[in-house]
């Protein structure tokens, strides 16, 4: 289920709640605090997850100078230094996506990547 849907299920129960009967209060009080826990597990997840990409930018953008190197290449220079669970799928989508501005990026049959002056 999407994060919007959740909050969507339990904005429209909360809403709801005073106008239910004792039974029925249970029932949807249940259902937001669950479905409460499980949005907070989302937000956990994704601080973490950030965190991660936080600490890895230096380490990845540190590894890069004006010679262009492969992903695979990066990834094995810094693997050691990354954190807990830090994969090259990771540093690739980092790469291409979240740090593209701060790279060059050569297209070839194996694009590269080097520090961008």
């Amino acid at each position: 289920m999407k994060k919007a849907t959740m909050q969507s299920i339990v904005t429209y129960l909360t809403d709801n709640l005073p106008y239910a009967d004792a039974n029925e209060k249970e029932f949807l009080q249940t259902t937001i605090d669950e479905l409460t826990a499980e949005l907070a597990k989302s937000e956990v997840k994704a601080k973490a997850n950030a965190d991660a990409y936080e600490q890895a930018k230096d380490i990845v953008l540190g590894a890069l100078s004006d010679t262009p190197v492969t992903i695979g290449e990066i990834y094995n220079e810094v693997a050691t230094k990354l954190p807990d669970g830090f994969t090259k799928g990771k540093v690739q989508y980092a790469i291409t996506r979240l740090w593209a501005d701060e790279v060059v990026k050569t297209e070839g049959k194996v694009n590269t990547y080097s520090r961008k002056a």
